[in-house]
């Protein structure tokens, strides 16, 4: 439980609380997003950066960009390495299930928050997604509205 009222910084009581929960796990296990934590303690994004910040700093947990934050050193790790970054992964999920019929032509996808919960990732990772499938003609966005699924002519041919 957070103390707001005490003298002791946010990001530390929380870097305190993750730190405990990470001991007992094992290298290369997944952290909580900044997202998560930002969720579960209700503070804000800088909040949740500090608070991973210090167990970075301690060598508790390490980042590797666009994939998440894991505990242990980068370099003792047995984390399985990606074969693909991970906005990639993300737009084939959706480009298949498109193709599948799961999101039909001129019919909505679902928007960034979603997909930001979905998969746990940045916003930024959502984006890239979404801008990769808008390059391969898989979708397309209305300012405002949304994003939907290209007419099927403007699908990219397998």
């Amino acid at each position: 439980m957070l103390d707001y009222d005490g003298d002791r910084h946010l990001y530390l009581q929380i870097a305190e609380i993750l730190r405990q929960r990470v001991s007992g796990l094992t290298s290369g296990h997944p952290v909580p997003s900044e997202a998560d934590i930002q969720s579960e303690f209700g503070v804000a994004r800088t909040t949740a950066r500090r608070a991973i910040h210090v167990l970075r700093e301690e060598g508790l947990i390490y980042t590797v960009q666009g994939e998440g934050t894991f505990v242990g050193a980068p370099d003792a790790a047995p984390r399985k390495p990606r074969k693909m970054p991970m906005y990639q992964q993300i737009a084939v999920d959706i480009a298949e299930q498109i193709r599948v019929g799961q999101y039909l032509p001129r019919r909505p996808i679902p928007g960034e928050t979603a997909l930001l919960q979905q998969y746990e990732v940045a916003r930024e990772t959502v984006r890239r997604a979404m801008a990769l499938l808008r390059e391969q003609g898989w979708i397309y966005t209305v300012p405002q509205r949304g994003s939907y699924v290209s007419p099927k002519e403007s699908w990219p041919q397998d």
